[in-house]
């Protein structure tokens, strides 16, 4: 993917992340979390999941806004809603990443 663009403010909200693979526009919902050690598995359940953000409400807004985007861009190719979640470790700021494509 190659990114076209990044922290769109819009009245309906924000898009983080617009990028480009092929013909196929991705409006990227990025989620963050600072820790000290990455999640031990993905399904953990606690302090390391950045996803309780990623909730429905947020990815309809996002949708909403990713529309916006499309038609103000004159985007005439295919485009999709994929979420991000990242933990970044704070003691060396590497980073763990999970994509995940089609969210919405």
């Amino acid at each position: 993917m190659r990114i076209i663009d990044r922290n769109v403010a819009w009245k309906t909200g924000e898009l983080d992340v617009i990028a480009q693979e092929g013909d196929t526009l991705h409006i990227i919902e990025v989620k963050t979390l600072v820790v000290d050690e990455f999640p031990r598995s993905l399904s953990q359940q606690d302090e390391y999941d950045p996803s309780a953000n990623l909730h429905a409400y947020k990815i309809h807004k996002v949708a909403r806004t990713a529309e916006w985007y499309v038609l103000n861009t004159n985007w005439e190719g295919d485009w999709q809603v994929d979420g991000c979640l990242v933990w970044l470790r704070r003691r060396d700021s590497k980073a763990f990443v999970r994509f995940f494509p089609q969210i919405a």
